[in-house]
């Protein structure tokens, strides 16, 4: 037996195990601080790490309490954090066991008033700027006078209306109109993908494809204007293909995408007069060019009718112009008869030394050489031709042979694998047989049907009085429910095979 030792101190406290301490502790302190708002500011920012979490620490003049976002809140979360930005955090306080710390676990984040929005706006602005995004060089003309306008806004709202009105007013356009929600969380994600549908319509396809894009909303606070703000709704516009007019909130509101846009409009309407131009004006400055080209034409040919007068006057007479030609022609004349006789006397003299030299050469030698090379070329001819008939006999024979030969191999492969496929068949037509229904009536058992031929599986199905068609091995016959008192009881589970119940299962 155990002697306690007269000096040990006695004390009735009970003794705690540091997990059964730990885990005490956050029960405690979950159940007083089960929901909180805490305002501070980020610092030790730790991005996503492998896992997938965030953490950091919110901390003011005096204190620190460390945070964690887990995985699936941060993916939707809308305000990202980042080191220095001042956040209300919103979640619950609990303890960390492995440090003997405790934390707040973030279920939501947003910016701590408008300093802390307009501090991340102006960082987003910094960043996407120096990726090249808000570049005068990369921004495209509008078209003078589209055909197709896209644009992506409420459907709903005053905006799409005012659009419409001031296009129907100066210049009637085909509108295209992609509804998107232009404020709450989707917002953003809904912009971009309108921007990036507008610029996936194929051109010459059913849907026209928009020669000009107008992302437009009615004037709000910051913060119904942060859809517009987000960096995918920046990116979209810069990636844009189809020119693009930016015209979100009133003249003075500025939002992200008034930098990406090809051009800002300082209203929804302001945006309609930009894109086209006034029908009448065009309409009367087309009247006045076409009359000035008309008088410009006028005044040309009056012009060069002056001209071609003034070059007439100064041509000569045609009859001083055609004297030196007829002198010449004369001339000509009275030299032709002479030239004539002497080209004739010319060629007179060289048919005769061409008869001359052709009387020298009979066509009968000529022929009777003719006629022995002949000779000898027809023996040569015949001797190459019986040569390379038998060659040729000869490489007929060995190809016949050769034919043979594999088409003796090709029937014997043949012959044996229609065996084997017979075979084969042979083995799975006895599988058919054995794993098919007419065996397995054949065991004893029985499928039942109703009058509609549905299989009955159960005894909930049958009612009292219903004409039932059983079949067995040997054929079927007619049955009739009789009633029941007591609710059908489950069947007693039976230890049968496993290829009995597989072959079960199929009725």
């Amino acid at each position: 037996m155990d002697i306690e030792s007269p000096d040990a101190p006695v004390s009735n406290a009970p003794e705690w195990s540091v997990s059964d301490l730990s885990g005490a502790l956050k029960r405690t302190l979950e159940d007083a601080f089960g929901f909180v708002r805490v305002r501070g500011e980020i610092s030790g920012y730790r991005g996503p790490v492998a896992s997938g979490h965030v953490y950091f620490s919110l901390k003011d003049q005096n204190a620190k309490i460390d945070a964690v976002i887990w995985k699936g809140v941060f993916g939707r979360l809308k305000t990202r954090p980042q080191d220095g930005l001042e956040v209300i955090a919103t979640g619950k306080i609990t303890t960390f066991a492995g440090k003997s710390s405790y934390q707040i676990i973030i279920d939501s984040l947003e910016p701590a008033g408008i300093g802390a929005l307009m501090a991340l706006l102006e960082e987003r602005r910094k960043r996407l700027a120096a990726e090249g995004l808000f570049a005068e060089e990369r921004k495209q003309l509008i078209p003078y006078l589209p055909v197709v306008i896209g644009v992506v806004t409420s459907p709903t709202g005053a905006v799409i209306r005012d659009i419409l009105h001031r296009l129907e007013d100066r210049f009637p356009r085909h509108v295209l109109v992609w509804p998107v929600r232009v404020q709450g969380e989707t917002s953003a994600a809904e912009v971009a993908a309108a921007i990036a549908g507008f610029n996936a319509l194929p051109e010459g396809g059913r849907i026209p494809r928009p020669d000009v894009i107008i992302v437009a909303r009615g004037g709000g606070s910051l913060e119904d204007l942060m859809g517009f703000n987000e960096e995918v709704v920046v990116r979209a516009a810069a990636a844009s293909d189809i020119p693009l007019v930016s015209a979100v909130g009133h003249e003075t509101d500025w939002t992200l995408i008034d930098h990406a846009a090809d051009l800002r409009a300082p209203t929804p309407t302001g945006a309609a007069e930009k894109v086209v131009p006034v029908r009448a004006e065009l309409m009367s400055m087309v009247a006045d060019l076409s009359r000035r080209q008309a008088g410009a034409m006028r005044r040309l040919s009056d012009r060069r009718r002056s001209d071609l007068r003034a070059l007439a006057r100064a041509l000569p007479a045609p009859e001083a112009v055609l004297s030196a030609p007829r002198q010449r022609l004369d001339l000509a004349t009275a030299r032709l008869a002479p030239a004539l006789a002497k080209n004739a006397r010319a060629h007179e003299q060289r048919l005769v030394q061409a008869a001359q030299r052709l009387s020298r050469r009979s066509p009968v030698v000529r022929l009777a050489e003719l006629r022995t090379r002949l000779t000898g070329m027809g023996r040569a001819l015949d001797t190459a031709k019986r040569t390379a008939v038998a060659s040729e006999m000869a490489r007929i024979e060995r190809s016949r042979e050769r034919a043979q030969a594999v088409a003796d191999r090709a029937a014997r492969a043949f012959a044996l694998g229609l065996a084997r496929r017979g075979e084969r068949l042979r083995s799975l037509w006895t599988l058919m047989r054995s794993l098919g229904p007419d065996s397995v009536l054949a065991r004893g058992y029985a499928l039942v049907r109703d009058e509609a031929g549905a299989s009955v599986r159960g005894v909930a199905q049958a009612q009292a009085g219903q004409e039932l068609s059983v079949q067995v091995a040997d054929g079927r016959f007619a049955v009739t429910v009789a009633g029941r008192s007591d609710p059908p009881r489950p069947a007693r589970p039976q230890r049968r095979s496993s290829a009995r119940t597989d072959q079960a299962d199929l009725f």
